[in-house]
């Protein structure tokens, strides 16, 4: 099932949230319907809060970015292979590397992009869907979706990163986004509308 994206300005986008067993009521159908929300929003990840539920649990998909690299994105990401991952209960243990920069987008904050420095990699706990535990580094473009949904089971945006004079020039996008003033192609819930 389709679920609403939760649009910036929703109170749950700021939630730290908390861990999650496995009797979490009906899992198994949310992650399945993460999937397909996702996969229908045109996104390459999506955490829980954006879609109301403030648990720690996001699902990735980078496998279709690097299918669609071009011979730059080749180069530039030689050994990018590309995950298909559900995250549940993760803990981020390290962030290392070189911070770099890239246009970052998100399914909350839509039409609003902007260069966000990250570093190269990433080392996260987590259990996968049959609540079997996992220590992994990712890196790359992958670690780079891993740290953006990441950030949001934490209550972090990826305009938290942008310089002030920078959140001020795009404050009308994000007042028009809150108050449900834009249109998108995927089902969205406003919190002031």
């Amino acid at each position: 099932m389709k679920l609403p994206i939760v649009a910036y300005g929703h109170p749950v986008l700021r939630v730290i949230c908390p861990d999650i067993n496995a009797a979490y009521p009906d899992l198994q159908k949310l992650i399945a319907d993460m999937w397909e929300t996702m996969y229908h929003s045109n996104g390459v990840g999506v955490a829980a809060p954006q879609i109301n539920k403030a648990i720690r649990l996001f699902v990735v998909d980078t496998l279709q970015i690097v299918e669609g690299f071009d011979e730059q994105d080749k180069k530039e990401f030689p050994n990018e292979k590309g995950i298909k991952q559900v995250f549940i209960n993760a803990h981020k243990l390290e962030e290392s590397g070189t911070p770099w920069a890239y246009n970052e987008g998100c399914l909350s904050i839509p039409k609003v992009r902007e260069d966000i420095m990250r570093g190269e990699k990433v080392i996260l706990r987590y259990l996968d869907e049959n609540f079997e535990e996992h220590t992994s580094e990712f890196d790359g473009i992958t670690a780079r979706v891993i740290l953006h949904e990441y950030d949001h089971i934490d209550g972090k945006l990826f305009i938290d990163y942008i310089a002030p004079l920078k959140k001020r020039l795009i404050k009308k996008k994000l007042e028009d986004i809150a108050n449900g003033k834009i249109r998108m192609d995927y089902k969205m819930l406003y919190p002031k509308k």
